[in-house]
């Protein structure tokens, strides 16, 4: 405050510096928000009319609308039922199918979904094959770990959330996104204020994207004691696993791959049997909060009509919209807190 330097400036100049180190990106850049660091991202690498990008439908808009805000194509494929994320086979069919009909794919933007990175390296050595970007949205997987490297450093362009709801959130909107690459990160600079290289000079058209010095300044505290928060949300999550254990024919948590260590945004489980909506009833007369992240897969969305996807085109992301329930998750959640959710979840499934 004393600084009145309240846009940019020296808060965010650390923060990006600190976040550098913690996810061992050799950049990062403070933007408006995670749909800002998507979008510019995109901007930055040339995507725009008449070139298709690979996503999931299973996550929140951001990730497609992106895509058609810059006149591309968002072509969606199914997901792995286990991870939610982005099925590594069936992307390269996609890509092939899509190769055939001589409509080349020239994007994929994976999601680390409630904190869990995707197959980073076998969606890497796809696109590889494909000559694809790759972007990946760890808006909500920011301290993640896939084979002991960080989320937002798993390929060229990572992207994060620090939106109040995410595992380091600000005091309203923020973003950052990172690379290892010096002239994408000056590119993205840029491109966050207007497409601007020096005052009143602007070599591309850009954004208004800019993160603020007060929500740096934030996050910079908070920072001190994220890696303490991870912990108590992982501790957390394994201690609903083991309460939920005994439930195993009709409740089935994300599987979390040994070699992937997530942030756990959310704890997500499947309710099979067609019962999730009563559980969700039942724990909500009982003063328990949930939710479901995504009750709509993008695919079916009214604002993708016009891609002429149809109901059962990806089964096994309609599945899970039927099905995933969120519970409470934080890093301050109590065993006795636990205790009440799944008892309440026990008694529902009981009646």
């Amino acid at each position: 405050m004393e600084s009145c330097r309240f846009i940019l400036g020296e808060e965010v100049s650390l923060l990006e510096q600190e976040l550098s180190v913690f996810t061992g990106a050799k950049y990062a850049v403070g933007v408006g928000s995670g749909t800002d660091g998507l979008l510019i991202s995109l901007l930055a690498n040339g995507i725009g009319p008449g070139h298709v990008v690979i996503t999931t439908p299973f996550t929140f808009i951001a990730t497609a609308e992106v895509i058609s805000l810059l006149g591309a194509r968002p072509v969606f494929v199914d997901i792995d039922p286990e991870t939610f994320n982005l099925d590594v086979s069936k992307l390269s069919e996609t890509l092939e199918g899509l190769q055939r009909r001589g409509t080349p794919a020239n994007c994929v933007i994976p999601v680390s979904l409630y904190g869990l990175c995707p197959e980073m390296d076998a969606i890497n050595a796809v696109a590889q094959s494909h000559g694809l970007l790759v972007i990946e949205d760890a808006c909500q997987s920011l301290g993640s770990l896939y084979k002991e490297q960080s989320s937002c450093n798993l390929c060229k362009v990572g992207v994060t959330s620090f939106f109040p709801s995410k595992p380091l959130g600000c005091f309203g909107d923020g973003g950052m996104i990172f690379t290892s690459e010096q002239s994408l990160a000056e590119k993205f600079k840029a491109l966050r204020v207007h497409g601007q290289t020096a005052r009143y000079e602007h070599e591309f058209i850009g954004i208004n994207g800019r993160l603020d010095a007060l929500q740096a300044a934030v996050l910079r505290v908070k920072l001190k004691y994220f890696s303490k928060e991870i912990s108590s949300r992982q501790g957390a999550a394994a201690y609903y696993s083991k309460l939920l254990e005994p439930l195993r024919e009709e409740i089935i948590p994300q599987y979390i791959p040994g070699h992937c260590e997530s942030v756990f945004a959310q704890y997500t489980i499947r309710i099979k049997n067609g019962k999730r909506d009563k559980v969700a009833e039942f724990l909500k007369a009982r003063g328990i909060p949930t939710a479901i992240h995504y009750p709509m897969p993008l695919h079916l969305q009214k604002a993708f009509a016009r891609l002429g996807y149809s109901q059962g085109d990806l089964p096994v992301a309609e599945k899970a919209s039927r099905e995933v329930l969120s519970l409470p998750m934080h890093a301050f959640i109590k065993e006795s807190e636990q205790d009440q959710v799944v008892s309440a979840i026990r008694d529902a499934i009981k009646n």
